[in-house]
This record gives structure tokens, C-alpha cells and sequence, in this order.
């Protein structure tokens, strides 16, 4: 959305300015029509504002999207993909959780995705399936490396992306840096409920084979937890948590 803030009273405290911008990486393929559109929606002044009329009216709405590009696949997609393999293991873990407790309105465009992507149906992409789904996409050039990137998503090694998997590698942050969001995730590692994670509670949750794939094993527990311990307690507090999060440590 235009209103973007990391948090619920970021976004209400924008929407109340008005102040909204169109993020060149969200939006660059969506058309000047559809932008001048939303910005006579949005104008703070109601009788500047656009009336349903002459919403209804506006040359994007009545010749269908007249300058709109053909994209199937947003933008960012190959770029999530890689960009998951330079995550650290415990947040591929976290976007593990975060990937099965979203609803289908926040996941629709993924989910369309994948089934698009999956061209017999069976609920697992091949990279064969990969390769010519991004080809019918229209990409130009398929990334030289394809085969990595998939081998990085397949959590669990079985040679195949289920769509968990896919979820997790391919979610945008601002699907999943909503504290709220990142707070459920936290709780679930956060077995005692004292506001922090230790290291058995991590080994706690890291035995579900789900999660334990994705954080690369028990051995790797005590490195992960000091990477994110950012005061050196011992404990990863929900501060350190969204941090990490936020960034992009390997």
C-alpha cells in the first residue's frame, strides 16, 4: 500500500497526514493512470477528492488499464528467492512459522504464483517447473543460478520447493515485518512466555521437523543465538528478534 510504516501506529499516523509515497520498487510497473487514480482517491481534502463517479469515469477504470504492462510475476520475485539464501538460519526458520500462519488475503498473489508456476499441480515446484514458468513470465534472463537459489529454498532437501517452502523464500517484508506478525513467530519460540528466547527453548521449537530443516540442525543453535544476541545476555529479546528481522545478516 502507499501508506507504509513498520508498525500498525506508523502506517494510522501517515494515513492521517496524508503522506504517502509510491515506492519505486513496489510500484514501477504499475501504470501513471492507476497512480493518478489513487492519488485523486487519497487527496486529504474531501472536496478535492474524487467523487465514485468520477472514479468510476477515469480513463483507467473505462478503457481497462489502457497503459498497464503485461507482468504476471511481481518484480521482486527472483529477487526474494535469492535474497532468502543470504538470510542466517534462524530467520529462514522464523519465516518458516511466519509463512504458515498468514490467511489467503495476505498470500493470494503468492499463491497464485506458485500454482502458476506448478505446471502438473501436485503442489511441488521442479526446477524444470521453475525455469519455464519464469520463462512464460517473460523473464529475459533466467538466473545462472536457478539451481542454487531452488537448493537454498528446499528446506527439507527432498529436491522439490513445496508450497511452504515457496512461501517463506518469496514473502515481501512488509508481509511479514508487521510486529504483530513477527510477535506470533516470537511466541511460538518464546515457550515460557518471560518475553525472551533461550537457547533449549530454541532447540525446543527447532524439533519440529519443519523448522528444524530450515535452521540448518541442533549444532547450529548456540552460533544462531549469538549472532542475534545483540547485548550478549544469552537471550534473544523481541527487540533483538525484529532486528534481525529487519536486516539481512548471513
Amino acid at each position: 500500500p502507499p501508506f507504509f510504516g513498520e508498525t500498525d501506529a506508523e502506517v494510522l499516523s501517515k494515513v492521517r497526514l496524508g503522506n504517502f509515497s509510491f515506492n519505486a520498487a513496489d510500484w514501477k510497473n504499475v501504470s501513471e493512470d492507476a497512480k493518478h487514480l489513487i492519488r485523486m482517491l487519497l487527496k486529504m481534502n474531501p472536496r478535492d477528492r474524487y467523487t465514485a463517479e468520477q472514479a468510476l469515469n477515469h480513463d483507467w477504470i473505462k478503457n481497462k488499464a489502457p497503459k498497464a504492462a503485461n507482468v504476471s510475476l511481481q518484480q521482486n520475485f527472483v529477487d526474494n528467492l535469492r535474497g532468502f539464501r543470504s538470510q542466517n538460519k534462524l530467520k529462514k526458520a522464523a519465516l518458516h512459522i511466519i509463512a504458515g500462519q498468514l490467511n489467503e488475503d495476505q498470500i493470494k498473489a503468492l499463491r497464485e504464483t506458485f500454482m502458476a508456476l506448478d505446471g502438473n499441480g501436485d503442489g511441488l515446484l521442479t526446477p524444470a517447473e521453475m525455469k519455464a514458468g519464469l520463462e512464460k513470465a517473460g523473464l529475459k534472463e533466467i538466473p545462472p543460478d536457478l539451481q542454487q537459489i531452488m537448493e537454498d529454498v528446499d528446506a527439507d532437501g527432498s529436491g522439490v520447493i513445496d508450497y511452504t517452502e515457496f512461501l517463506a523464500a518469496t514473502l515481501d517484508k512488509r508481509s511479514y515485518l508487521a510486529e504483530d506478525v513477527c510477535w506470533s513467530a516470537f511466541s511460538l519460540f518464546d515457550k515460557n512466555g518471560d518475553g525472551r528466547i533461550s537457547q533449549d527453548e530454541l532447540k525446543s521449537v527447532l524439533q519440529d521437523e519443519s523448522v528444524k530443516e530450515a535452521a540448518g540442525g541442533e549444532k547450529a543453535i548456540s552460533d544462531l543465538l549469538q549472532e542475534v544476541d545483540a547485548n550478549g545476555d544469552g537471550y534473544i529479546d523481541f527487540e533483538e528478534f525484529m532486528q534481525m528481522m529487519k536486516g539481512h545478516k548471513a
